[in-house]
């Protein structure tokens, strides 16, 4: 006999401030910081509510200095504290970097293993919603880079939900992706109450023979639309989201791209550089003889994302997509 599971209908967002509002009920070691997260609610609304509920020492506002408070919350995780500090935009972490890769992601070893940084980094990220300059960045291969900081991008609110909370149980940092074009635009049943979604695991979103597109965060709408158009011209595609981008999955990768023979990876932050390096090393190391055509990239430009103006033409599109998926057809 199955156990009926309670869901709610929740946008992406309101799966955040939910993950958000099971933890600090479960843990009261769980701290929220960040500018303008507590009367505010925070600039997209993550945290509306739980400065009310669970008082100013818990869900604090943070002077606008993006390295002061990530280096206040490294010093909090190490001495018990949970911290979930929320970066307004990914394009405004660049003062707290030092902080980040110099000591969270270093502290683990530089003790020896006596101290963790249990600490989670929110940060909306992405461009298409028509904001201004570095509010649009997608550099999380900045992060991707650095051994000791797991790196996790969701697209749906059920598993934004799922590892978040991971996350804030993970000892050590994790950098928790949040694609903002995606906030209000998606809504789904959510399970109610604390669950999780494991970290380093990625998801297979369809299942098909012919070409294995692999994708995260913002990019995974448009990966689907392009894979359910090539279904009707007979192109039968798999599509992965990979859901955390540092440690990747690697066995959902190779399993996949053995299956298929052809890959096209889509992701909307700079090719050079970008993520989907990384998958290609991936398949070259474990699968490169079952490969029926070179892999191809779907990527933004090698350029800043520009102003709204021309943002449309600097993401991915489905049309572009498509172009890759019949290239390494063709091929």
């Amino acid at each position: 006999m199955s156990t009926a599971i309670k869901t709610n209908t929740l946008t992406f967002v309101q799966a955040i401030n939910d993950a958000l509002g099971f933890m600090l009920e479960e843990n009261p070691n769980v701290i929220l910081m960040g500018e303008d997260i507590g009367k505010n609610g925070g600039v997209f609304r993550a945290t509306d509510g739980l400065q009310s509920r669970y008082g100013e020492t818990r869900v604090m506002d943070t002077p606008l200095s993006e390295a002061g408070f990530i280096g206040a919350a490294i010093g909090m995780a190490v001495n018990g504290f949970i911290p979930v500090t929320e970066i307004q935009f990914l394009g405004f972490i660049y003062p707290a970097y030092e902080q980040i890769m110099t000591h969270a992601s270093r502290l683990r070893m530089r003790t020896m293993g006596h101290f963790t940084v249990p600490m989670v980094i929110r940060a909306p990220y992405g461009a298409g919603v028509r904001a201004p300059e570095i509010h649009c960045d997608s550099t999380e291969a900045i992060f991707t880079h650095m051994p000791g900081i797991k790196v996790v991008c969701p697209s749906s609110p059920a598993d934004a939900k799922g590892l978040l909370i991971a996350a804030i149980e993970d000892p050590d940092p994790v950098l928790f992706l949040e694609p903002m074009r995606l906030y209000r635009s998606v809504k789904e049943e959510v399970p109610d109450g604390i669950y999780t979604v494991e970290i380093g695991k990625g998801k297979k979103l369809l299942e098909g023979d012919d070409v294995t597109v692999i994708t995260w965060g913002a990019m995974v709408p448009i990966a689907m639309k392009a894979a359910e158009e090539m279904k009707t011209r007979g192109t039968s595609c798999e599509v992965i989201d990979l859901r955390t981008l540092y440690p990747l999955d690697r066995d959902m990768i190779s399993e996949s791209v053995q299956k298929t023979g052809r890959t096209v990876i889509v992701h909307e932050a700079h090719a050079t550089g970008g993520v989907g390096n990384d998958v290609i090393a991936i398949i070259n190391d474990t699968s490169f003889l079952y490969q029926k055509a070179p892999v191809e990239r779907v990527a933004g430009f090698d350029a800043p994302v520009p102003y709204f103006g021309f943002e449309d033409h600097y993401l991915p599109t489905a049309k572009r997509v498509i172009h890759a998926i019949e290239k390494v057809i063709r091929f």
